[in-house]
């Protein structure tokens, strides 16, 4: 490992590997660098608020949308409450914008896609989580998208503090 790779790695930390696993000698996996970065922002958007008893405002409120059907509100609302969770949870990374985007292929799924500049060493990256709905009794499936040519909704979210314009 180079110099400059140790360094880097020194400052984003190290961490406990998410999903939590068990390494070639028996202890519990750890990562560092980059990887403690993205396995923190997927801790963060695949936990509830109020899941964690001694931190409860931890978390991502887009679970708050688990029974929303997939529209152009909701997908606004995952942007929103994406952008709000990291910028608050993962303080070494600046979100630059998110983009959420119903999958197609899998009904009642979503990509969120988060654009990201690594705070200390200006890499800019991406993450892309699924998330999961679970439609309501009485949603309409004539609403959702059906296919690949029918319209889906679809929002592309830039952080309040970016410089950047849509």
């Amino acid at each position: 490992m180079g110099e400059s790779t140790m360094n880097e790695a020194s400052y984003l930390g190290r961490g406990v590997r998410f999903p939590m696993a068990i390494d070639h000698t028996g202890a519990i996996a750890l990562t560092s660098g980059v990887d403690s970065i993205e396995t923190a922002m997927r801790m963060i958007l695949s936990t509830a608020p109020g899941e964690r008893p001694m931190r409860p405002d931890f978390g991502c409120a887009i679970w708050d949308l688990l029974f929303e059907p997939i529209n152009t509100n909701t997908v606004g609302l995952m942007a929103e409450a994406t952008i709000e969770a990291l910028s608050r949870w993962e303080p070494r990374i600046e979100v630059d914008d998110v983009d959420v985007e119903p999958d197609d292929a899998i009904p009642g799924a979503v990509r969120i896609a988060v654009a990201y500049t690594v705070r200390t060493t200006n890499d800019r990256r991406n993450l892309v989580f699924p998330f999961y709905v679970i439609p309501g009794e009485g949603d309409d499936p004539d609403l959702a998208p059906a296919g690949p040519d029918a319209p889906t909704p679809h929002l592309h979210a830039a952080h309040p503090n970016s410089s950047s314009k849509d």
